[in-house]
């Protein structure tokens, strides 16, 4: 029969996100652009970058609000779920590959400070830094807390393997709360530092670092209660569940840099420095 479909994969039909998505994302960088030039463009920026902001924001809801019709009607076939998963990973090694620049930032600055006296004065932390976080105070506390929340995960992850609903639920409600507690501790820790953002390689490479990481945090915290939400609509089987199981690589993907993070930043990053 004409049209039949006789294969696995999913034929997309024609869709105007993708076009508004790459116009929002031109409107948002302009925007920004703008905002660093206030004094050139005035308060035009607001505009712009609202606008921007705005449309980035509809089509990230209605372009993942399609996917998710399109799992829910069974357009997901093994064989699309597959380079889904494809997919998700050639993300994660971007994302990867974005806090490695982060790393090698810090590990420029900190193993060779003799070559930038001029700018951090022939030591690491830089003169200009006069303590540093206590890296067994808050940080850990945070530490313990992401960890945790890996677990809550992979709890939630086996009981939807398993069949098991009110697991999944319990697991995504816990790792949920922490993600979000995490937040909170973290903001608490910035308001709170010794040192501000800006002024010196250390506070810079320090916020830039920490704070991306956070904002992947918040990210991945909006990600998992969208699949807290489609968990009470009934959405997700133990044979298909991709959109949990990005979120879930993504959640555990988030722990990881955290490790670094608090091992590389926080303890090595300011050994020997006076501690706040």
């Amino acid at each position: 029969m004409a049209g039949a479909v006789n294969h696995e994969y999913h034929i997309l039909p024609p869709d105007i996100w993708p076009l508004l998505g790459s116009i929002s994302a031109l409107t948002f960088t302009t925007g920004m652009v703008m905002f660093m030039h206030s004094d050139f463009f005035g308060g035009a920026w607001y505009a712009v970058l609202g606008l921007g902001i705005a449309g980035l924001i509809a089509t990230f809801y209605s372009w993942f609000a399609n996917i998710v019709n399109e799992a829910e009607s069974g357009y997901h076939t093994p064989v699309v779920q597959l380079h889904m998963r494809y997919g998700m990973i050639l993300f994660i090694a971007s994302e990867v590959m974005f806090f490695v620049g982060w790393f090698w930032s810090w590990f420029d600055f900190s193993l060779f400070p003799s070559e930038l006296t001029e700018v951090i004065g022939g030591q690491w932390p830089p003169k200009a830094i006069e303590a540093v976080m206590d890296p067994f105070d808050l940080p850990l506390l945070n530490t313990l807390i992401l960890l945790c929340s890996g677990t809550t995960v992979t709890w939630a992850h086996h009981s939807l393997i398993h069949g098991d609903r009110e697991g999944l639920k319990k697991g995504l409600w816990l790792t949920v709360i922490l993600g979000a507690v995490f937040t909170a501790v973290q903001i608490y820790e910035y308001g709170h530092a010794p040192f501000d953002f800006g002024g010196n390689t250390y506070s810079s490479a320090f916020y830039m670092a920490t704070g991306f990481h956070g904002f992947h945090v918040l990210v991945g915290t909006i990600f998992l209660i969208v699949c807290l939400a489609r968990t009470y609509k009934g959405h997700f089987t133990p044979r298909q569940h991709f959109g949990f199981e990005a979120a879930a690589w993504y959640w555990h993907f988030v722990d990881v840099v955290w490790l670094f993070l608090f091992i590389v930043v926080y303890v090595w990053g300011g050994w020997g420095a006076e501690i706040h």
